[in-house]
């Protein structure tokens, strides 16, 4: 309240800027150590000089003359947007924008680069790590490998993505052919039986669509047949051929006809019946031995 008091025209912005804060100063009120003359009222802020002499003077003082290899100091001029071709100046660069500010230092330092390593060639000055080069790491080589092994499983991961995404394009667009094929095969089906329908009913008389039918089918068998021709028979299906023949209808020999239907000269039924001498007929050709017998042959082959 003292304070608040003795620095009843002060604006907000300098209690604010003043080092102590209420409790101290009240503090020191308390102990007597504020007197008059120790807090000034400020009316306006003071003015900044841009003092250019001075500014030159304090350069040119502590400038060394040394060789640019010591240096490595470059200064770009203005760099060119590579998308809009357009050289980015102060007032071209947003401050507020934070993905335009970032680009405008990734350019420069891109343009810096790309001017200092044809120098530093120039100069026989490695700019690469050669291959057995040795330093201590800040990490350790387990944690490296651990790192390295995060990285190659996210690729994998990221790769079977891909080939999953793929895939699924692919059915995608196998499904797609196959049902433009069957709506295709829909459409030419429903056509013809319109055509068919009409032709019925006495409304048209052509038979454009059988043609049509008839032509494709040829087509269709002369292209199997022409397929047959070049491609041949393999060795096997010759040999098979050549044994058994090509199938389809026998001469038929061994058909009846009207005549050896009648004729039954040649018949004899103690032989067709299987009754002829020295033979027991069908049960005794399937007879079989008796147990005692079985048993002697058992006791014999023993």
């Amino acid at each position: 309240m003292a304070r608040r008091g003795s620095l009843s025209d002060s604006s907000e912005s300098d209690s604010e800027d003043s080092s102590l804060s209420d409790s101290e100063l009240q503090e020191a009120f308390s102990r007597g150590a504020l007197k008059p003359g120790l807090n000034v009222v400020l009316e306006a802020r003071p003015k900044r000089l841009n003092d250019v002499d001075g500014l030159k003077q304090c350069l040119s003082e502590f400038r060394q003359q040394l060789a640019w290899v010591e240096r490595l100091d470059v200064t770009s001029g203005q760099v060119v947007d590579p998308v809009s071709q357009t050289a980015s100046s102060k007032d071209a660069v947003d401050p507020e924008n934070d993905f335009q500010r970032e680009m405008s230092f990734y350019r420069q330092a891109q343009t810096a680069v790309l001017e200092a390593l044809p120098r530093l060639r120039k100069l026989q000055v490695p700019t690469r790590r050669p291959d057995d080069y040795f330093a201590e790491m800040a990490k350790s080589d387990q944690q490296m490998q651990k790192i390295r092994q995060k990285l190659k499983s996210k690729q994998e991961a990221m790769e079977r993505s891909e080939k999953a995404k793929q895939l699924r394009a692919m059915r995608k667009y196998g499904k797609k052919v196959q049902t433009e094929i069957l709506q295709r095969r829909q459409k030419e089906k429903k056509n013809m039986l319109n055509a068919v329908k009409k032709y019925q009913k006495g409304l048209s008389d052509k038979l454009d669509f059988l043609d049509e039918e008839q032509t494709s089918s040829q087509g269709n068998k002369k292209g199997s047949a022409t397929q047959r021709m070049k491609k041949g028979p393999n060795a096997k299906r010759r040999y098979k051929n050549q044994k058994f023949g090509f199938g389809g209808k026998k001469k038929g020999s061994k058909w009846n006809t009207k005549e050896s239907f009648n004729d039954v000269s040649s018949f004899r039924s103690k032989v067709a019946h299987n009754k002829g001498p020295g033979k027991g007929g069908k049960k005794a050709l399937n007879k079989r031995p008796g147990k005692r017998a079985r048993q002697k042959m058992k006791s014999r082959a023993r």
